[in-house]
């Protein structure tokens, strides 16, 4: 969740550990802290807040020294205070961490015992104490950190800054990401490539386990054994990693906008023409569903919803078993796996710890671990089988759309060809959803259209304490997506349900002081859909009805408001109906004045457990 940076640089630090903690700020912002090292002394500035609190505070107290290393929190253990921040300094030691000390407590009694204070509620700061324990046993800096390493359990990536070192940082990384990026005489840790994309296009990624020894010469990596390894160096391309808004208010309303292209882009990447006009599937070799007799399908959040969706296409168009699991509850759940049959792990980041860890459970269980990243170096990406881009380019706002939206698009295609594999699509019918799918760009700009009503109604919309979202088929999961992107957001209680569950139960909260937002494209659904929505109406409830030109006009009469989408195939409504559903919360949110961006208790890339 946090993000961590680390400079050994020709240059002056400071500046260069806040430019890319702004780069990392989307994985947390409830404070923010910097360590450098100048003339052989250690020193350290922090603040509460967002980073622009930290940027104000080194105008009024600066901080000298060619070596750092920054951090910027998402608050695990201990509340979000000037104590509790990162990094945390004990004598001539400082740290930054990202992830979770499992056995900190019991560390924390021992250092405790042995005379050392904690001036925070962290379980960092106990990495820091026992660190400056070791060196004050008389072990050298490195040592004292490798020492330090052995000792903790849990997840997390570290970097060690040492009073006296101007030439020297210690990283380690056990279940959260970290890079290594080098420079022509200078070396740069960070959490991502994303941070280090100004400074330097080499990085090398860490693996499971690794410790770094890092100077300005270069680094030295030791696996989780303490043998020398040889990680790979990789180039990344700076203009993908470029975050700026492009002239919009807010990264979410830029990444809402690019979905027409991004979507174009991942169908350019998997369909290929032959010389000719038919598209085809263009999939690696790799993707054959001929012996697979189910599929499980596990992610986090909207991913999990990006996967509720692809259970019905996989089922309808490939006649293909799927379970769907919350990564948070798959391997604890122990589910029984069978060799014929793939599992499917998505995540944006490919970096979500649930995830990974579901990953790892599944490892050797199943025929084929497939990832749907959009990150391909990413750790998930890695130690699948197979990973599969869905191009959706950087997407830094914390409420995910873009890549809701590819995940659907690459998970269709991922479909139609199980469908093509197991004999149950025909060429005819591929060309028909493969032309539906070509469509869903200049569809998806059409509903774009919709921004300014969906801006108006909005501010009535703001004004609710609860908000319903309804859908059946595979508009269900729609409307869960539709309902959590109105919470992460707005703020707003809002729940998503199967149209035909409300009269088991939800509907006991329908009165005149409920939206309810009904998602329903004029399919063979609809006319189910609508009784339920006319259940909502009969007792005042107050429907916002979302659907085509002929589904307005059959149902529209007696609704609150309505929305008029373009008339779409059936099954890929899902991908085309995400707008709405972002734009409702888009707006919404900036209607209440919240922060779009960068909502509270939350951060993009959830890499702790």
């Amino acid at each position: 969740m946090c993000g961590i940076i680390g400079v050994l640089g020709n240059h002056e630090a400071a500046p260069l550990l806040v430019e890319a903690l702004k780069r990392l700020e989307y994985r947390g912002y409830d404070s923010a802290g910097i360590a450098t090292v100048s003339h052989g002394k250690l020193d350290r500035r922090r603040a509460v807040g967002k980073l622009v609190n930290l940027s104000d505070l080194l105008v009024h107290n600066p901080l000298a020294g060619k070596s750092g290393i920054g951090h910027t929190r998402w608050a695990t253990h201990g509340a979000a205070t000037t104590e509790n921040a990162h990094p945390h300094l004990s004598g001539p030691v400082a740290v930054v961490h990202n992830g979770i000390i499992e056995n900190f407590r019991e560390l924390r009694a021992e250092l405790c015992a042995a005379g050392l204070t904690f001036e925070s509620e962290t379980d960092t700061e106990t990495v820091a104490l026992l660190a400056r324990q070791y060196i004050d046993q008389g072990l050298a800096p490195i040592e004292a950190a490798r020492k330090t390493l052995e000792r903790l359990r849990g997840a997390f990536a570290l970097c060690f800054l040492f009073d006296g070192q101007e030439d020297l940082i210690v990283a380690a990384r056990q279940g959260s990401p970290l890079a290594i990026g080098h420079g022509e005489g200078e070396m740069f840790v960070g959490s991502d490539a994303i941070a280090l994309a100004p400074m330097t296009d080499r990085i090398t990624y860490l693996d499971e386990g690794d410790c770094a020894v890092i100077t300005r010469a270069g680094a030295v990596i030791y696996d989780a054994q303490g043998r020398l390894a040889n990680r790979a160096e990789a180039r990344i391309a700076i203009d993908s990693t470029r975050i700026e808004k492009a002239g919009f208010k807010h990264f979410m309303a830029k990444e809402i906008a690019e979905q027409p292209v991004v979507i174009a882009d991942a169908l350019h990447h998997y369909l290929s023409r032959d010389g000719g006009v038919t598209p085809a599937l263009h999939l690696p070799q790799e993707v054959d569903f001929t012996t697979v007799d189910r599929l499980t399908l596990v992610a986090c959040g909207t991913a999990s919803y990006a996967t509720h969706v692809a259970k019905y296409w996989f089922e309808q168009i490939a006649r293909l078993p799927v379970e769907i699991d919350i990564a948070s509850e798959f391997r604890y759940r122990e589910p029984p796996l069978s060799p014929n049959q793939w599992a499917i792990f998505v995540s944006q980041s490919g970096e979500t710890a649930d995830t990974l860890a579901a990953l790892r459970y599944a490892s050797g269980k199943v025929a084929k671990i497939i990832a749907v990243v959009n990150v391909p170096t990413s750790s998930i990406a890695r130690e699948a089988d197979l990973a599969l881009p869905i191009m959706a380019g950087i997407e830094v706002g914390v409420a995910s759309t873009k890549a809701f939206t590819c995940q659907l698009t690459t998970l269709a295609l991922l479909a139609l060809k199980a469908g093509v594999d197991r004999g149950h699509l025909s060429a005819e019918a591929l060309q028909t959803h493969l032309a539906a799918l070509a469509a869903l760009p200049g569809l998806m700009n059409h509903a774009m259209g919709l921004s300014a009503a969906i801006s108006d109604l909005s501010e009535e919309l703001a004004e609710a304490q609860d908000v319903l979202f309804l859908g059946r088929g595979a508009m269900y999961p729609l409307a869960l997506e539709g309902a959590l992107k109105l919470k992460e957001i707005s703020y707003i209680h809002a729940e998503g349900y199967a149209s035909g569950e409300l009269k088991h139960g939800p509907i006991a909260l329908i009165d005149a002081r409920v939206p309810v937002v009904v998602l329903a494209p004029r399919d063979h659904l609809f006319e189910k859909t609508v009784s339920n929505m006319q259940e909502v109406m009969a007792r005042h409830g107050r429907v916002l009805l979302i659907s085509d030109a002929q589904g307005i006009a059959e149902a529209g009469a007696g609704c609150w408001k309505t929305l008029t989408m373009p008339t779409v195939a059936d099954i890929f409504a899902p991908i085309l109906y995400s707008v709405p559903a972002q734009l409702l919360a888009y707006h919404t949110a900036i209607a209440k004045g919240t922060d779009v961006d960068q909502p509270r208790n939350l951060a993009k890339s959830v890499t702790v457990e």
